[in-house]
């Protein structure tokens, strides 16, 4: 990563308040069969963060921005809310990390949340359970298995007419990892029960009851992150407004 310098950290203060900002005008969408989960549609902006800021810079801008979206209004600080402020978080990282030619901590990083899911109350035992597993992750190992050709074969989308398919690739693995430290965080039980106070069982119905629905939403996210990416990247294209220095697309 270059140098950090004090227009990387004001960078970072303004999509924070790019978040938030966005948050007050975005629509959001109830999960499904859990009213009380709501998916911020502002979160795919965290996609364009970890491309203009990189993985650490854009997760801190994603992050910070996420926790004021739900502290100040329209936001409630609500405790329904706080497990899944790191989600955009994820989001920024990853996407950062493959895009600036660290595509194997990325690669590590959804691998992690995927096998720890399958470890949590909701999936066990895995042997009885193994189908809410399959449900969750379905998608989620289809965007880990992305990573590696989104990162070796980059070069061959840099053209102008085909690097759109480039951001729309690495956003929706963004959006994916987004979506699974929400499904591993409420697979936890201090969330699921402590938090909403729902049984295993009907956390297992919600997990399973649309498995098809949430994949959708993230390829919609993606295509929106890839209108906005396009023309940002190629206008920001050797600026001191992108921090790191070599990214997959360069020779």
């Amino acid at each position: 990563m270059a140098k950090l310098t004090t227009l990387h950290i004001a960078l970072t203060a303004v999509f924070a308040a790019l978040y938030y900002a966005l948050s007050i005008i975005s629509p959001y969408v109830p999960a499904i069969g859990v009213p009380d989960i709501k998916i911020h549609l502002e979160a795919l902006i965290a996609s364009v963060f970890g491309l203009v800021l990189g993985p650490y810079l854009g997760f801190s801008a994603a992050l910070m921005g996420a926790f004021v979206a739900w502290l100040l209004p329209p936001g409630s600080a609500s405790s329904y809310g706080m497990p899944f402020l790191l989600s955009p978080a994820f989001n920024a990282l990853v996407i950062g990390l493959i895009y600036y030619r660290k595509w194997k901590q990325a690669f590590v990083t959804l691998g992690m949340l995927i096998v720890a899911f399958l470890f949590l109350p909701p999936s066990q035992p895995l042997a009885e359970f193994w189908y809410v597993g399959v449900a969750v992750i379905w998608d989620k190992l289809i965007a880990l298995l992305l990573i590696i050709p989104s990162a070796k074969f980059a070069k061959h989308f840099s053209s102008p007419k085909s690097v759109s398919i480039l951001y729309f690739l690495l956003a929706f693995i963004g959006n994916q990892a987004d979506n699974m430290w929400g499904a591993l965080i409420f697979a936890v039980p201090m969330v699921y029960n402590g938090i909403f106070g729902y049984t295993i069982d009907f956390v297992r119905v919600a997990f399973i009851i649309s498995p098809f629905i949430y994949p959708a939403i993230r390829f919609v996210q993606a295509i929106f992150v890839t209108i906005i990416a396009v023309p940002l990247m190629k206008s920001l294209k050797n600026t001191r407004l992108i921090i790191e220095e070599k990214s997959i697309i360069e020779q």
